[in-house]
C-alpha cells in the first residue's frame, strides 16, 4: 500500500510539472496557431476541401516561397475552427492580426486568413506598408463557405505574391495544375469497380449469415450433450 501511495504521488507531481512547462502555443486553444508553426496551410476537417484542392493550394504555397514570398494560409470554415478565439468569427481581419501576433516569434512572412465572408491579411506587406490595390482587392473579396475557401485562397496566393514583387513563375503555376490533375486521376484509378464492390458486399453478407446460423446451432449441441 505504501509503494502504491508513493507511486501515485510521484505520478501526480510529474503530471503537474508537465502541465506547468507545456508550451503556450499548445495551451492557447487556437488550432491554426499550432498547425501553422510548422506547416504552410491550416485546413480544418470540417472545411469540405477535397484532397486535390488542398494539394494544389500547398503546391502554390511552395512555389510562392521559392519565388521569395513565403505565405501561410488559414482556412476557417466554421466558428469551431477558431477554438478559444471564437469571438473573432466573421472578422477575418481581426483574426489575422490575432493569429499573426501569435506566430510572430517564429514566422514573419505573409499570413492569409480565409473565412466564408472574406479575407484577412497580416505580415510583411500589409503589416508595415499601405495596401496595394491588388492586396485591397483580396482583402475585400468574399470567398463563400466550404470548398470555396480553398479555391479563393488558390486565386489569392499568386495575386499577393505578384503585388509583393515576387510573382510566381507561369511554369510553377502550370506544374501545380498538372500535379492536381494527376492526383485526381490517381484517386479515380484506385476506386474499386462496381462489380467488385457488389461482390465484397455479398461475401460479407454470406459470412454474417453463416456466423449467425452457427451461433444458433451451438446451444442445441450443448443441450444434447448435457442430456446424454
Amino acid at each position: 500500500m505504501r509503494r502504491t501511495g508513493v507511486l501515485a504521488a510521484i505520478t501526480a507531481i510529474l503530471a503537474g510539472a508537465a502541465l506547468i512547462t507545456a508550451p503556450g502555443a499548445l495551451a492557447d486553444g487556437d488550432p491554426a496557431s499550432d498547425v501553422l508553426v510548422q506547416n504552410s496551410l491550416f485546413n480544418p476537417v470540417d472545411s469540405g476541401v477535397s484532397p486535390a484542392a488542398q494539394a494544389r493550394l500547398q503546391a502554390l504555397l511552395r512555389a510562392s516561397a521559392r519565388a521569395g514570398f513565403p505565405m501561410r494560409v488559414a482556412l476557417i470554415s466554421s466558428q469551431a475552427d477558431l477554438g478559444t478565439a471564437s469571438a473573432l468569427w466573421r472578422s477575418p481581419g481581426k483574426y489575422a492580426q490575432y493569429l499573426g501576433y501569435e506566430l510572430s516569434q517564429l514566422y514573419d512572412g505573409q499570413l492569409l486568413v480565409v473565412m466564408p465572408d472574406g479575407f484577412g491579411l497580416y505580415g510583411a506587406r500589409s503589416g508595415a506598408h499601405p495596401l496595394t490595390s491588388a492586396e485591397a482587392g483580396v482583402r475585400a473579396a468574399a470567398p463563400g463557405p466550404g470548398p470555396q475557401l480553398a479555391s479563393a485562397a488558390t486565386s489569392a496566393v499568386p495575386l499577393l505574391a505578384r503585388a509583393a514583387g515576387h510573382p510566381i513563375p507561369a511554369s510553377a503555376l502550370a506544374a501545380a495544375d498538372r500535379s492536381t490533375a494527376e492526383g485526381q486521376r490517381g484517386a479515380a484509378g484506385t476506386q474499386l469497380p462496381a462489380g467488385a464492390v457488389i461482390a465484397l458486399v455479398l461475401g460479407a453478407l454470406v459470412i454474417v449469415v453463416s456466423w449467425t446460423l452457427s451461433l444458433r446451432a451451438r446451444p442445441l449441441r450443448l443441450r444434447r450433450t448435457v442430456t446424454q
